[in-house]
């Protein structure tokens, strides 16, 4: 290994700088300094002050030209560069000082020679503004008496200059023995760079750890590397296209690079990716990527500095509008500038995840030797245009990408055929000659192949694995060049908290749960799903639209119906026929409604069934729509699917097919009324409850009440009623935890404004409303239910919680809470969360049921939200019969089945635009200072909130 010349996995190589200061100004005044310890000079401390005083403003000049410079246009890498040589000018004169003034030599002892030698990232000559130094004070020896008291003196220095330091003070031969049992260790000395000191030793040790990397090996470092990288994946979300990334130790960061980096130098001894190039390891088209992807990543990570004023490294959502407005992103059409901007990210992720799949085993390789092509390579691999090499899918000789695109194709349906992984070779050859694969798009077997390859096996669905191959052709860049739509949401990031991935990440991640269901590894967490996609007869078409569900986001106009007429278009070219294209096309445009209808509409209102069989009617559309629903919903986040969502979307689908199966109509509901009203009466007697409480409860219901529950509630609501006896007021919990949420029970006496006050008092508890029905009972009591969750979108299950909340329903319902007033002492929303625009929405439809007006609102999130709107509604004499609420990230969308004070829909226009307006300032957030919004003080642009996947 050599180490004569050292630079960063930025791509940006750099020379060691010169041994002498030359007319350095600070040495200078530090020598203007020394005149002052004559006779009658300075004391020691004095001195001292009088140092850091000059170096704080050295610093501090070297600080802000740097970020001048960096405001001003320069790039990333050179503004590291700049940063790191100034720092290595400072660090010579105190080193310097340090050695000759306030430790001045006495008698020459070999001991006491000393080097000072930069590691880590500084090492690598790059710095960004709120990084670590990390220091080598490399000794001969064990460390003598001078020696320590001149690391003690510059350390504390460094530190009241408000430095952030790493450091260690090692021999040579500890140097050594700490490389060889410490990775860490040894990658930090791979990055040692001299400062300061005697050169010999700093040579001495250069060459020595030069000769124990070649004894050892590169075997061990690789490995231990490539564990580092993936418990730090692990740690960092393990996904490059996380909408929130992680600029330096993220999948697809800076650190991938600096690992390809540390393994490249760990072989040729060279210091960038040109160098890298000229010594054969790698493709110049490989090098301008890596200089590329450096470039762009540390102008960001400056940015990310600079805002934050820290050694901040995530880029949130409230930085991420500052960060791309600086970075000169502006809007385009639909499309914000932070969007435009973050996939210029996500795109320079895809280029290092690129280059650590093809360059790193070409390292290795360069390392470790060639292997030989194994000898075993079948018939049908060599027929086919392919061996094996390392028992990996490689071209056969002679055959190559470029003059045969389709081996393109061709590789991925072997490698899957024979069970065999792509070799990096294939993956490099994809990757160079994606653009080819626009050749491809009218080719037949390409198309056969990818549709194949997307769908699995038509004799053995279990062995589907379409994400797999569409991750691989998407990262290649073949995917989108294939398809040209495709390409338009390549590192799309939607700006919202709901999505947590771009959206071709997103609809890969939701290929992958059509895999998952169908080789039966979600049985326990979505059993009908699971049940279902073993039934349907459109498996191609189901797959084709799971693809192009979201192909037309960020796009003007209904992503949906853009969606439907790209899949009837291409369709076709992928070899469906007919009715499958119109099947997936179908899918695709109303791929949102079955989730829109289980979450914001009332499954217990006939016509909202009816409606919705009326739109699907076939059972097998029902089927495929509910597997794809489910699918899209699990791809989204782990946080937005769970048992009360499951629970709603099994639900809806039971009813609908009922409907589909001829079990519902509208006039069976009297009869619906009667089975109903019989079950809850059997469920009672079989309880104990007596004839004459029997028929009392029996009494106090209205139709929808009885329409609206099952026996075993109807038993829990009669046994309410009797222990309430003549309490004005009664509360029952009870968790459902295989539902996921814990349900409310308020018995209370009607009055307006009963529903608001219980939600505000939820709200105060720290819970959750995810759904709840209100109903009024023939004595005038009201019996409301709510269905809780915790923060956390779990049931609402501890017992100190529970019992506060009781308490406090029951002060907010006597009068004794205020409400507006403990609401307000909620946390408010983080600036990363105030950052994603919600715009106030309210819909008002009088068509979606026969019995009710139905409203819908929009606006963001925050505690006493429910209470807001609910008590806007109360103040018009809106009566409310059931709410259900869903939040998507940041975004409330709660929909109220309500009537008026006559118990009749709302069909007055003037009262209607009454409401309308009264709902829109309650949506209003609380008074906020202003623009406390992001650092920087920079402001988000605004955007319509995007729906749910």
């Amino acid at each position: 290994m050599d180490q004569r010349v050292d630079g960063g996995g930025d791509g940006a190589g750099r020379s060691e700088p010169p041994a002498t200061a030359g007319a350095d100004p600070l040495l200078a005044e530090l020598a203007a300094l020394r005149a002052s310890t004559e006779p009658g000079g300075l004391d020691g401390g004095v001195k001292r002050d009088r140092a850091l005083a000059l170096f704080r403003r050295e610093l501090g000049r070297l600080q802000a030209d740097t970020k001048h410079r960096f405001e001003q246009g320069m790039d990333g890498v050179s503004a590291a560069r700049q940063l790191a040589a100034g720092m290595d000018r400072l660090i010579r004169a105190l080193h310097r000082w340090t050695t000759t003034i306030v430790f001045p030599p006495g008698i020459s002892s070999a001991g006491e020679a000393l080097a000072l030698a930069a590691t880590g990232g500084y090492g690598r000559g790059v710095l960004a503004p709120f990084s670590d130094i990390d220091l080598l004070f490399l000794t001969p020896w064990k460390e003598p008496p001078r020696t320590e008291q001149v690391v003690e003196f510059m350390l504390y220095f460094l530190w009241d200059l408000g430095l952030k330091v790493g450091h260690a003070t090692r021999s040579l031969d500890e140097c050594i023995a700490q490389a060889r049992s410490d990775a860490t260790v040894f990658t930090s000395l791979i990055d040692a760079r001299f400062i300061d000191g005697d050169r010999a030793l700093f040579d001495a040790f250069r060459d020595r750890f030069r000769q124990d990397c070649a004894q050892n090996g590169a075997a061990a470092f690789f490995a231990a590397k490539r564990a580092e990288r993936e418990e730090r994946h692990r740690k960092f979300g393990d996904n490059a296209f996380l909408v929130e990334p992680n600029v330096k130790d993220g999948k697809g960061g800076l650190r991938d690079l600096q690992t390809l980096f540390w393994m490249a130098r760990y072989v040729t001894g060279a210091d960038s990716p040109d160098a890298f190039a000229a010594a054969g390891l790698i493709g110049e088209d490989e090098a301008r990527a890596w200089r590329r992807a450096a470039a762009f990543l540390w102008s960001v990570r400056f940015h990310l500095h600079y805002a934050t004023g820290r050694a901040e490294e995530r880029l949130t959502f409230d930085l991420q509008p500052v960060i791309g407005a600086a970075m000169g992103y502006t809007r385009h059409g639909p499309v914000q500038g932070v969007e435009r901007f973050m996939k210029h990210y996500f795109l320079t992720a895809r280029e290092v995840r690129r280059l650590t799949l093809t360059v790193e085993p070409a390292i290795e390789r360069a390392a470790l030797g060639e292997p030989a092509v194994q000898p075993d390579t079948t018939p049908a691999l060599e027929a086919a245009g392919f061996a094996l090499l390392e028992n990996k899918v490689v071209l056969a000789p002679g055959r190559s990408f470029a003059e045969e695109p389709i081996l393109m194709f061709r590789a991925l349906k072997v490698a899957r055929d024979s069970g065999k992984e792509l070799h990096p070779l294939t993956l490099r050859g994809l990757v160079r000659n994606a653009r080819l694969a626009a050749r491809l798009r009218e080719d037949r077997e390409a198309n056969a192949i990818f549709l194949d390859l997307l769908s699995g096996p038509a004799d053995s669905p279990a062995r589907a694995d379409g994400a797999r191959w569409l991750g691989t052709l998407n990262l290649a860049g073949i995917l989108g060049r294939f398809i040209p739509d495709w390409a338009r949401i390549v590192g799309q990031m939607q700006f919202d908290t709901y999505h947590v991935f771009t959206v071709d990440e997103h609809t890969i991640e939701a290929v992958r749960v059509l895999n998952d269901l169908e080789r039966g590894a979600l049985a326990d967490i979505a059993p009908v799903a699971s049940a279902l996609i073993g039934q349907v007869q459109s498996r191609r078409a189901l797959y084709v639209a799971m693809m192009l569900h979201d192909i037309a986001k960020g796009r003007e106009g209904d992503h949906s119906e853009l969606g439907a007429a790209i899949t009837q278009e291409l369709g076709p070219r992928l070899g469906l026929s007919a009715e499958e294209t119109e099947t997936a096309s179908w899918l695709v445009l109303h791929h949102l409604v079955l989730s829109q209808t289980a979450f914001k509409r009332d499954i217990d209102d006939p016509k909202t069934i009816l409606d919705l069989a009326e739109l699907v009617q076939s059972p097998e559309r029902l089927r495929l729509l509910q597997i794809l629903t489910v699918a899209d919903m699990r791809a989204v986040s782990a946080k937005v699917w769970n048992n009360w969502k499951a629970t709603l979307l099994r639900e809806i689908y039971w009813r609908v097919a009922e409907v589909l199966a001829g079990g519902l109509n509208v006039p069976e509901r009297d009869a619906r009324v009667a089975r109903a009203r019989a079950a809850a009466r059997a469920a009672l007697a079989a309880e104990g409850f007596s004839e004459a409480e029997i028929e009392a409860f029996m009494a106090l219901g209205y139709p929808g009440y009885w329409l609206g529950f099952d026996p075993a509630t109807h038993v829990r609501h009669a046994r309410l009623v009797r222990e309430a006896g003549r309490d004005p007021l009664a509360i029952r919990t009870l968790v459902l935890a295989d539902r996921g949420v814990t349900e409310v029970t308020v018995y209370a006496a009607d009055h307006p404004g009963l529903f608001s006050k219980v939600a505000g008092a939820l709200a105060v508890a720290g819970a959750s409303i995810v759904d709840a029905r209100i109903h009024t009972m023939t004595n005038g009591m009201a019996l409301d239910t709510f269905w809780i969750q915790d923060a956390a979108g779990g049931s609402f299950d501890a017992p100190h919680r529970i019992a506060r909340l009781s308490v406090l329903i029951e002060q907010a319902l006597s009068g004794r809470l205020r409400i507006a007033e403990e609401i307000r002492k909620a946390r408010p929303p983080s600036p990363r969360m105030r950052a994603i625009h919600v715009p106030p929405r309210v819909v008002i439809d009088n068509h979606a049921s026969a019995t009710h007006t139905v409203v819908e609102v929009n606006g963001r999130d925050r505690p006493g939200f429910l209470h807001d709107v609910t008590a806007a509604m109360s103040e018009q004499g809106v009566q409310i019969a059931s709410a259900h609420v869903t939040t998507y990230g940041v975004r409330a969308v709660d929909v109220f089945y309500v009537k008026d004070v006559f118990g009749l829909k709302i069909e007055n226009e003037r009262k209607l635009a009454q409401l309308k307006e009264a709902l829109l300032a309650a949506l209003e957030p609380p008074s906020q200072p202003a623009a406390a919004a992001l650092p920087g003080g920079g402001v988000p642009r605004r955007r319509s909130a995007a729906g749910p996947a």
